[in-house]
């Protein structure tokens, strides 16, 4: 509990030191997102929820006006990442840092957030150590091992026995295999074979016939948001997987909207396990969804839904009093 409270006052202290330094000036925000390549949709979804939480609330919080500076990485890109972080920080003189739909990226602007003492949103990156890379930094949307350590271990309830993997080879892809697998044998299941395919990788046919060729009860497969959970599903019927003998378990962004539809059958019988769904019935998320269909002509989805949020966090932030904290600040980067 000390080391919560002393890993929330130390963030405090870098929201404070941003509106005590611009009591009378604009707020300049730093928003990195892979806005061309691999993973555009899933950085448009991001900032659209951005948007629409500005256009719900105003672009002034506590007398101080919003201003955005947004920078594209291109994709998974630590070093660009960084750089940009640096040049936000340094040459656009920005007072915070949010965005961050990937691990590596957000890995990177981590340092420089603990570096500079610079306020850090991650909205989207799910890796479950990257919150520990800098004790200004806070997360608006899960990690991965919540999600599908819980999937191993609902699998081997529903029946299965033994289970083959394939995941995406990078950070989250890592985190999801590991914590699927724990879950899975945890309970007394067996992983009979695991592949990891490349990151950019579009073609997965070779992949999904060795899986196949396992013999398993099931195929879990992370795979991350963008055009490869669509292909993954094409691959999937064209191979003969059958979700209805063998379960194609894996994340959400496996079943997200846009994959379903390129999919059309293939998609019947996965079995995915998720934080947000745009259909949960609510008031509030009712009113988020109207919002945003009005606004962009779509759907949200979990990259909306964390963007959102995290601009909830910056403007409950800024209407902090600057009498506090009066908490000790600690150096300890702050637990999951």
């Amino acid at each position: 509990m000390r080391k919560a409270l002393a890993g929330f006052a130390t963030i405090a202290a870098a929201v404070l030191a941003v509106t005590s330094a611009h009591a009378q000036q604009a707020i300049k925000v730093g928003v990195i997102l892979a806005y061309s390549g691999q993973f555009a949709d899933p950085s448009a979804q991001m900032d659209n929820g951005i948007k629409l939480y500005m256009k719900h609330h105003g672009d002034t919080v506590a007398g101080k006006k919003i201003e955005l500076i947004r920078r594209d990485t291109g994709g998974i890109a630590p070093d660009i990442a960084k750089r940009l972080a640096q040049e936000l920080i340094v040459r656009d003189n920005v007072d915070m840092l949010v965005g961050f739909a990937l691990t590596p990226n957000a890995l990177a602007a981590g340092d420089v957030s603990a570096q500079a003492k610079k306020f850090m949103v991650n909205m989207n990156a799910a890796t479950a150590i990257i919150t520990t890379k800098s004790p200004y930094m806070v997360r608006t949307s899960f990690t991965v091992p919540q999600l599908n350590q819980t999937l191993g271990s609902w699998a081997y309830k529903s029946g299965i026995r033994k289970a083959y993997t394939m995941v995406s080879d990078f950070g989250p892809g890592h985190d999801g295999e590991a914590a699927f697998h724990k879950g899975f044998k945890d309970a007394g299941g067996e992983i009979v074979g695991a592949a990891r395919y490349p990151v950019a990788n579009q073609d997965f046919s070779a992949f999904v016939q060795r899986a196949k060729d396992a013999n398993a009860d099931a195929i879990y497969i992370w795979t991350p948001g963008g055009p490869q959970p669509a292909a993954i599903g094409k691959a999937l019927a064209e191979r003969g997987v059958d979700p209805k003998k063998t379960k194609v378990l894996g994340q959400g962004e496996l079943t997200s909207e846009d994959a379903l539809k390129n999919m059309g059958d293939a998609g019947l019988g996965i079995i995915t396990a998720f934080h947000y769904d745009y259909n949960h019935q609510s008031a509030m998320n009712a009113a988020f969804v109207n919002g945003y269909r009005d606004a962009f002509g779509r759907n949200p989805d979990m990259f909306s839904v964390g963007a959102f949020d995290g601009m909830h966090v910056v403007y409950e932030a800024l209407k902090r009093p600057a009498a506090r904290p009066t908490a000790k600040v600690s150096s300890t980067p702050p637990r999951e």
